[in-house]
């Protein structure tokens, strides 16, 4: 009896030991690379940014070069700034140094500045003629290399790890946007402001409608763990957004902005929506969305996909993409809240779709752009039509492989949402 017991349970340890050089032989797939996890992003796709990731750990070539491209960029920044709103020459209007100040660019002084004058007011327009103090004596050029810098350092550390990246991004957001000393106030009184005219102007508000929602998305990124970044430096910017967002769509300025009827509120919803979303309040981002498809589209986008008051202009093709940055922006915001804004229609056929394919002869070098334009740029559209492809629409995938790459490489790969590719600021 005890023979055939000890037998028995040599039996089963023989078992167990050939199941166990079996399990040990066969492959297994592959684990997923240790990391960040997929950011909660309003614009950017935290999900895909993930994908991207893993890719970069299997040596995927296409992901490997944005990469490549993208750390080329942040390690121009890692010696540059910070920046602060309060080093100005000159105060805003108002006289608080925390307050952020623009001027309108294509105005000049009429006389010397002097201790009694020292703008030399009065200002007189001089049309296409960029006054050099716009860049010099203002917060404009600043917050550009804040809006740039944190969002290029943020993906940066993202894919590589590296950790300089990441203090670098949270040194430069806490001195622009949290620490006392040197923070910004959350408003803009004072954008695009002309001197003994207006002490601001509510189209100064695409300052940062313009490129803000990058370092919302930058913020987002570093709260998957990013080395120097606090849950204390994550609940401040919470609450510096949530505060321009109720001066957004609360003061006269805002109100008028949200009012403007071509790429001005465009971007100003794009604005509106990420912030929303950013502070939780999924219901204002999801009717944001919404209400852009019949506010916007139908009015904007004629049937043939022509923007008919971005063409008026003198850039034509610069403020075509412009305007399409913020819908494609917009619409990748709607993704994450339950709004496809692609789908829309309007009534005789108006659509994002219909918007991005009237650009693609001009983007694919098939054709010339039919209107004016003082500078065209053919990679300006790059991003929009790529935006455009991974949207479902096959006239975008088929112009895909000939689009122009833009300068400092393709950053698709690891970023895929669109950014103005030819910015001019101001």
């Amino acid at each position: 009896m005890v023979g055939r017991f000890h037998r028995h349970v040599l039996f089963i340890l023989v078992l167990a030991l050939q199941v166990t050089l079996v399990g040990a032989a066969a492959p297994t797939a592959p684990a997923e690379a240790a990391g960040p996890g997929a950011p909660a992003t309003s614009v950017l796709d935290g999900t895909r940014m993930r994908q991207a990731l893993n890719l970069l750990r299997r040596g995927d070539p296409e992901v490997r070069q944005a990469v490549a491209n993208l750390t080329r960029r942040a390690d121009g920044w890692l010696d540059q700034g910070p920046w602060t709103v309060t080093d100005k020459p000159r105060p805003a209007p108002s006289g608080d140094v925390h307050d952020y100040l623009s001027q309108a660019p294509y105005w000049w002084p009429t006389q010397t500045p002097t201790a009694d004058n020292p703008w030399g007011c009065p200002y007189v327009q001089r049309d296409g003629q960029r006054n050099p103090e716009v860049d010099s004596g203002t917060d404009r050029q600043d917050v550009e290399k804040v809006f740039r810098s944190t969002y290029t350092l943020a993906l940066a550390w993202y894919y590589t790890g590296r950790p300089e990246y990441a203090r670098k991004a949270g040194q430069v957001l806490r001195t622009w946007f949290l620490d006392p000393a040197t923070r910004m106030n959350p408003r803009l009184d004072h954008a695009q402001f002309i001197p003994c005219k207006y002490d601001g102007r509510a189209i100064g508000i695409i300052d940062f409608s313009q490129s803000y929602t990058s370092v919302i998305d930058a913020v987002a990124i570093l709260g998957t763990g990013a080395p120097g970044w606090t849950r204390l430096d994550a609940t401040a910017m919470r609450r510096w957004n949530g505060d321009l967002l109720s001066w957004l769509t609360n003061s006269e300025f805002g109100r008028e902005e949200a009012a403007a009827t071509n790429n001005h509120g465009t971007f100003y919803d794009l604005l509106v929506a990420a912030l929303a979303s950013s502070v939780g309040d999924r219901q204002l981002a999801r009717s944001t969305v919404r209400e852009s498809a019949t506010k916007r589209i139908n009015d904007q986008i004629s049937a043939d996909g022509s923007q008919p008051q971005e063409l008026e202009r003198t850039r034509s093709w610069h403020y075509s993409t412009f305007d399409l940055v913020a819908y494609t922006r917009l619409a990748a915001i709607g993704r994450h809240v339950g709004v496809d804004l692609w789908a829309h229609r309007g009534p005789e056929g108006q659509s994002l779709f219909n918007a991005v394919r009237y650009l693609l002869p001009a983007a694919t070098g098939s054709a010339d752009w039919p209107h004016p334009e003082t500078e065209f740029h053919r990679y300006a559209a790059v991003d929009v039509v790529r935006a455009a492809a991974d949207a479902g629409d096959s006239a975008a995938k088929k112009a895909v492989p000939l689009l122009e790459t833009p300068p400092g490489g393709d950053l698709w790969p690891v970023r895929p949402a669109a950014e103005q590719l030819d910015s001019i600021v101001g």
